[in-house]
């Protein structure tokens, strides 16, 4: 009987979703919109949240720390145990040298990838912003709150299962503007305030590039320029091959060459990757949890947030792990002595 009586709640709040509480359909832009512009920099909803998701990195920072204690209490205690385990984890890749090393860039790209990836399910996300009147697009209310003159967007009802729109393409989208004006209400575009950080693809191209710069330089730092550099560039034994006309030695040295550019170019796919891997889940997360919550909000929506949760922290312990994982390779290049280095399992598992 409690089983049905629940399941019963359950139908229930799926119809009033349905008839109640469904919005407009929702209108899927991939580039972040332009909220703004500063000279010839152009202020977007993506930057607005990642300036958001630094700020509340460092004050969570500063209320964690601002009592820190030789003996753990409260929120010391989960914030020690989530940085000893993730350390731990760095200096099992990486060994104890260079997870020390490597440790804060890592733990950054995570902490931020995983804030960012978080917040974007908060529901002021792609809800609350600025308006842009068209002839065309979402019909919405007005109405003045002190001074502030706000649009809303009306919930669906019995009589309107969809929400007002003006299609772009309808012949008479004209008429239908102008008899939306004439009842007061506003039409237009909605620009969101806050965005998904990693649904803008420049944001995830700035990871994988700062990324890319960190193992670079930590190769460089590690082996010396020309050491690391011959990683790419190996023509060492085609060039003395050719001077000495030794044969076998011109096909060993080419086969290096050959090598060393697949590596150049790997190394350029590893951006790619990084990139679309990272944008490509959460540019269609998004896109799910908006497209379920027009069709039916509340109970039907919640599994997929939950599912949000979960894959906002795998991308970002993969975008940092595999970050972890490249830079140990690039320390560890062809075997040039570094013991600790060699030991690794990112070093075994390499080669």
């Amino acid at each position: 009987m409690k089983g049905k009586l629940i399941a019963l709640g359950l139908v229930a709040l799926i119809g009033i979703g349905f008839i109640f509480l469904r919005g407009p359909t929702p209108n899927i832009v991939l580039a972040a919109e332009d909220l703004a512009k500063v000279g010839p920099v152009k202020i977007t909803n993506t930057m607005i949240t990642s300036w958001c998701v630094v700020a509340l990195i460092i004050l969570g920072v500063f209320l964690v720390t601002r009592r820190w204690g030789l003996v753990p209490q409260g929120a010391q205690n989960f914030v020690e145990a989530g940085l000893e385990l993730f350390y731990g984890l760095v200096v099992n890749v990486a060994g104890e040298k260079n997870g020390r090393r490597f440790f804060p860039v890592v733990a950054t790209i995570f902490l931020f990838v995983l804030i960012s990836n978080w917040l974007s399910l908060t529901p002021v996300f792609n809800v609350i912003g600025f308006t842009k009147e068209e002839e065309h697009g979402l019909v919405m209310e007005q109405t003045e709150v002190g001074p502030a003159h706000l649009a809303l967007v009306p919930f669906s009802s019995l009589g309107n299962l969809s929400g007002d729109t003006i299609d772009e393409d309808d012949p008479d989208a004209h008429e239908q503007y102008e008899a939306a004006k004439e009842d007061g209400k506003f039409v237009g575009e909605l620009l969101p305030l806050f965005r998904g950080v990693n649904t803008d693809l420049n944001t995830p191209l700035a990871l994988a590039i700062a990324s890319a710069i960190a193992v670079e330089f930590w190769g460089i730092s590690t082996l010396g320029l020309f050491t690391y550099g011959r990683k790419f560039f190996n023509f060492g034994s085609l060039l003395k091959g050719l001077f000495t006309f030794n044969f076998g030695l011109v096909v060993s040295g080419f086969i290096d060459a050959f090598v060393g550019i697949l590596e150049l170019i790997s190394e350029s796919v590893r951006l790619m990757s990084f990139t679309f891997r990272l944008f490509g889940n959460m540019f269609a997360g998004e896109v799910v949890i908006l497209m379920f919550t027009f069709l039916a909000p509340l109970v039907i929506t919640l599994p997929f947030y939950g599912l949000e949760i979960f894959v906002g922290l795998i991308q970002a312990f993969i975008f940092s792990i595999l970050t972890l994982v490249f830079a140990v390779m690039a320390v560890s290049h062809h075997g040039d002595g570094h013991g600790e280095e060699h030991g690794s399992p990112a070093h075994r598992a390499a080669h």
